[in-house]
């Protein structure tokens, strides 16, 4: 959903009747999904008064609130042990970024963070994080290149716990959500967690870039089953990108966006507000 998508909404029906074929098409190629966008339409089908853009609008706006979480929970670190987040998505999302600012945003929330490299399988990934980590600064346990990623986990966890570091962030390699055999490898990584803490991972958030539209839905499903995921992740949210993606994901699979990047730089995150996202629309 392109920032201005209401804006657009009133310029196109201003001044002439509201076309609801033209109106469904418009809601649909924002990325609402289909049941999101019968859900607008039905609302206003409901209504008694002249439709007009601004109608349209009004009502829209307030369904999509109905739908989206009025905040995103704060990421608390666990009494007495390590909160284990397992940062997942494919590949060219911004995942190891995403993993980096995530670090950055709870170092500067007074939390002791430690970054686990367990994406063994693009080398440049475990520099990336490995630069990163020297930035934020925080301490990073690495594997070699081609090594096993519930190795590096189950390291990273234990140096976690000796250290008294309040969470270990994973980050994953990147694998098509149509790979299944890749899929099976977040379930060993799983396993591997669980022989430190039963619960672990505490969290397991996916990455999706909001200019993908519709197919992060598709992605949101298949790791959704793969990794029981908490909340997501959206990057691109700055101005050029989409969001309707966003309300989709959170009206089918009732999985919260829990943090947003706007841009590179370590401090382009924020918790997801609802109120705010919907604002940038306008």
């Amino acid at each position: 959903m392109a920032v201005g998508f209401f804006k657009s909404i009133i310029q196109k029906f201003t001044g002439r009747p509201v076309d609801w074929d033209e109106l469904e098409e418009a809601l649909i190629r924002s990325d609402l999904g289909v049941p999101m966008t019968m859900r607008i339409l039905h609302a206003l089908q409901a209504r008694t008064d002249r439709l007009t853009a601004e109608s349209v609008v009004e009502v829209a706006r307030d369904e999509i609130l109905k739908v989206l979480p009025r905040d995103s929970p704060m990421m608390r670190p666990l009494a007495s042990k390590p909160k284990v987040v397992l940062v997942v998505g494919v590949n060219g999302t911004g995942k190891t970024t995403s993993t980096a600012k995530l670090a950055w945003l709870l170092k500067q929330k007074g939390h002791s963070v430690l970054l686990a490299a367990a994406d063994t399988f693009r080398a440049a990934a475990i520099e990336q994080l490995g630069v990163w980590a020297e930035r934020i600064p925080c301490p990073i346990v690495q594997g070699p290149y081609n090594g096993d990623p519930a190795a590096v986990c189950f390291d990273a966890y234990g140096r976690a716990d000796r250290e008294n570091i309040e969470f270990v962030i994973c980050d994953t390699a990147g694998r098509l959500h149509t790979k299944s055999n890749l899929m099976g490898e977040l379930a060993k990584v799983k396993r591997a967690l669980t022989k430190c803490d039963p619960n672990a991972p505490h969290e397991s958030l996916l990455v999706v870039d909001a200019t993908t539209g519709s197919n992060a839905l598709a992605q949101a499903r298949e790791f959704q089953q793969a990794a029981e995921l908490t909340g997501l992740v959206v990057t691109k949210l700055d101005g050029s990108g989409r969001g309707g993606c966003v309300i989709a994901i959170q009206n089918e699979l009732k999985l919260p966006t829990r943090f947003v990047g706007t841009g590179e730089k370590l401090e382009d995150i924020a918790f997801f507000e609802s109120r705010q996202f919907v604002d940038q629309m306008l």
